[in-house]
C-alpha cells in the first residue's frame, strides 16, 4: 500500500503570487470505498486542521491496512489562511469578493440528469459508475478563471471522487455537532456516536438558494438527482463541528482524528476490529429544525447557557446590555423559542440588530421560528 504526498497549484489572481493544496493519498484508489477528508474551508477553523493532521499521522502507522482508500486535505483553503485584518485573522468569507467560502460550489445536477438520460435503460451498477465518470468529467469542465473559482473547482473534483465525504469545520464557539445527508443510516449513526454528537442534523436534500451551494450539498444535489433515473445515491456526506475555535488542543484532535480512523474501518476502508460504539449523545434531527436566536439592538452580549447545554422554551439564553442606558432598563433578555440544544454562537460580545446570538437545534421543524437569509454569511 502507499502514501502519496502531491500538491496542486491553484490559478494566480495577482501577479508574483501562488498559493497551493497539499494532498495525501493513501491505499490504491478504485479498490474498495473511498473516503475524502477536507479540514477548514473555513480558514479560521484551526482544530479542523488539527484533527486532520493526527488523521494523517494515524494513517501512515496504518498504511498496509488499507482495503480501501483515503484522501486528506489538510487545509482546504489557503486563500483564507492569509487574509488578515488589524493583525486578526479573517478566514470565513473572501475578502476579495466577498461572501462565504463554503457557498457557491457548482450545481452540476442539469447537465448530469442531461447526459444519464440517453443512458435510462441501462442497470443501475452501471449507471452508478456511469455518473461518477459523468460527475467527474463535468466537474473538470468548469470554468476557474481566477483561484477562489479554482480552489472550490479542485475540492469539488475531490469530493466527487468517494463514497464518503467528511468535512471538517468548527463553529465560532460550539460543541461537537454535524450535518449529514444520511443517505446511509447505520454510517450516520456511527459517525455521529463515533464522534461524540451532541446534535445530528439529517438533510433530506432541501433545495439551497441559488448561488448558495456548500460542497456537501453540491455533491448530494447532484447524486440525488441522478435517483430520477433509478441511479443509487454514490456518496454519502457529513459536516463535522468542532467544538468552537479557541478548543484547540491535541488531546480535543487527537480523540476526534481516532474516531475517523474507526469510522474507516467500520466502513471498509481500513481492515482491522472495531470498537464498541459510544453510546449516542442525540437523537438525530431535521436539518431545518435550527431556531438562530438574534440581537433585537446593539449592545454587550452576555449568555446565559454554554453550547451543548439544553434549554426550554422560555429560558433566558442571552442578555443584550446597552452600557449607557439607565441601568433599570438596560437589559432585553433573549429567550429560547422552543426546546433544544444549544450549538454554537459567535465569539464576539458586540452586539448588532440581527446578529444571531445562538442557535439553537429543536427536535421538529413545526417549533422553530422561520429565519430567512444565512445566519453565518
Amino acid at each position: 500500500m502507499t502514501h502519496q504526498i502531491t500538491r496542486i497549484e491553484l490559478e494566480a489572481t495577482s501577479i508574483g503570487t501562488s498559493r497551493h493544496l497539499v494532498v495525501h493519498r493513501f491505499g490504491e484508489f478504485g479498490r474498495g470505498p473511498h473516503v475524502y477528508v477536507q479540514a477548514s474551508l473555513h480558514a479560521d477553523e484551526a482544530p479542523a486542521m488539527l484533527v486532520a493532521h493526527h488523521l494523517v499521522r494515524m494513517l501512515k502507522s496504518r498504511v498496509n491496512d488499507f482495503k480501501g482508500s483515503a484522501t486528506i486535505v489538510p487545509y482546504a483553503n489557503p486563500i483564507g489562511l492569509s487574509q488578515r485584518m488589524l493583525a486578526l485573522h479573517a478566514g470565513r468569507g473572501d475578502l476579495g469578493v466577498g461572501g462565504n467560502f463554503n457557498r457557491r460550489f457548482a450545481d452540476l445536477s442539469a447537465a448530469l440528469r442531461s447526459r444519464l438520460a440517453a443512458h435510462a435503460k441501462e442497470q443501475p451498477e452501471d449507471l452508478r459508475q456511469f455518473t461518477r465518470k459523468t460527475l467527474l468529467e463535468l466537474a473538470a469542465a468548469l470554468p476557474a478563471p481566477d483561484e477562489l473559482s479554482g480552489l472550490r473547482k479542485t475540492l469539488l473534483q475531490l469530493a466527487l471522487e468517494a463514497d464518503y465525504v467528511l468535512d471538517l469545520h468548527t463553529h465560532y464557539e460550539g460543541t461537537v455537532y454535524m450535518y449529514t445527508n444520511v443517505t446511509d443510516p447505520v454510517a450516520s449513526d456511527e459517525l455521529g456516536r463515533l464522534s461524540q454528537c451532541r446534535v445530528v442534523l439529517h438533510d433530506q436534500g432541501a433545495v439551497a438558494m441559488p448561488g448558495q451551494l456548500s460542497l456537501d450539498q453540491a455533491c448530494d444535489l447532484a447524486w440525488r438527482s441522478a435517483g430520477e433515473f433509478g441511479v443509487p445515491h454514490g456518496c454519502f456526506t457529513a459536516t463535522l463541528e468542532y467544538r468552537g475555535q479557541t478548543d484547540t488542543s491535541d488531546a480535543l484532535a487527537e480523540a476526534d482524528a481516532a474516531a475517523l480512523v474507526q469510522f474507516m474501518i467500520r466502513r471498509g476502508v481500513l481492515s482491522g476490529t472495531p470498537e464498541p460504539l459510544p453510546e449516542p449523545l442525540c437523537e438525530p434531527t431535521p436539518v431545518d429544525a435550527v431556531a438562530h436566536l438574534q440581537a433585537p439592538r446593539p449592545g454587550i452580549i452576555i449568555h446565559r447557557c454554554a453550547p451543548g447545554d439544553r434549554v426550554a422554551k422560555g429560558d433566558v439564553v442571552a442578555e443584550v446590555v446597552d452600557p449607557a442606558a439607565d441601568p433599570d432598563v438596560a437589559r432585553v433578555s433573549v429567550l429560547a423559542p422552543c426546546d433544544g440544544v444549544v450549538i454554537g454562537r459567535p465569539i464576539s460580545r458586540i452586539a448588532r440588530p440581527g446578529l444571531v446570538l445562538a442557535s439553537l437545534a429543536a427536535n421538529s421543524v413545526d417549533v422553530v421560528p422561520p429565519y430567512n437569509g444565512d445566519p453565518y454569511p
